[in-house]
């Protein structure tokens, strides 16, 4: 007669479960960090009474490989942000919080479009970086709120991997029977996609109410090419420039960053700390 062996039996079971956990745990960690993430949404809808949409573009681990995912601004964010927008009554405020390296101008645009319109209070909140399509996601703003050390960039146009006023500037440097029809026709590409780019920037901040010289000097100093793309345009640039920027960041956007951490590919961390607040008595005494 046959009896089972206990011990392989619990044995066996404990295999095939830490197998089941291996497979399951990407996928509890992601749920258990999304609760996370709307626990604190909610509080900080509470507290500002408004609608807060997030738009956080962090590279990402997915999958049982560990494999990174690079972000942008796409259709499916622009999708996604304007039925947020959609379900929200006219007159309350929207917080929307970006953080993102750029992307699509379609759907950014579509964004910065949907904004724009609102008639409650829109406010984009900048906890670290928001470049390109970002930045014109922030020009839709009734308010920027910015870290201090935050920053925004260029929104001038690029096509492929060069900037459009770059290759503009090539008709400015060279005879034209010197320049091959390709590069021509890219060319007038660059001109259109720089005069749409001026053009959208100029009437979208006049139709959030800046005086008709801010509009043109923004226009003209963010699409055309004045500086390279990435570069950073802090809080004291866009306070020259005119527009409505603070930095009361509140202290809930900085927790909820902390909800999108970024994968750590290394066994050693690049950037490491005390991760507490440290008081100015604290400092004294360990300077002593």
């Amino acid at each position: 007669m046959y009896y089972p062996d206990p011990f392989g039996m619990l044995m066996s079971f404990l295999w095939w479960f830490l197998i089941l956990f291996v497979f399951l745990q990407p996928w509890l960690s992601k749920m258990q960090l999304q609760r996370a993430r709307e626990s604190l949404i909610r509080r900080l809808e509470q507290k500002r009474g408004s609608r807060v949409i997030t738009l956080i573009h962090r590279q990402e681990t997915m999958g049982f490989l560990g494999i990174p995912l690079f972000r942008f601004i796409n259709i499916e964010d622009s999708e996604e942000v304007l039925r947020a927008i959609r379900m929200t009554p006219d007159d309350m405020p929207i917080d929307l919080i970006v953080h993102t390296p750029g992307g699509l101008v379609l759907a950014a645009t579509q964004i910065a479009n949907a904004l724009a319109e609102h008639k409650g209070e829109v406010r984009v909140i900048v906890p670290h970086y928001a470049m390109s399509g970002g930045t014109l996601i922030a020009l839709a703003a009734d308010k920027i709120i910015m870290d201090k050390h935050a920053v925004l960039g260029p929104v001038d146009p690029q096509l492929g991997q060069y900037p459009a006023a770059s290759i503009k500037k090539v008709l400015e440097t060279k005879p034209v029977e010197k320049i091959d029809d390709q590069t021509l026709i890219l060319a007038d590409i660059a001109q259109k996609a720089l005069d749409q780019m001026k053009e959208y920037v100029y009437n979208l901040l006049l139709k959030k109410g800046y005086p008709e010289e801010v509009a043109q000097r923004v226009a003209q100093d963010f699409s055309q090419g004045k500086w390279t793309h990435d570069y950073p345009l802090t809080y004291e640039v866009l306070k020259e420039y005119g527009l409505r920027v603070s930095t009361d960041v509140p202290e809930e956007v900085y927790e909820l960053m902390e909800l999108y951490p970024q994968p750590k590919q290394n066994a050693v961390p690049s950037v490491q700390y005390i991760p507490l607040p440290y008081r100015k008595s604290q400092k004294q005494k360990t300077s002593q």
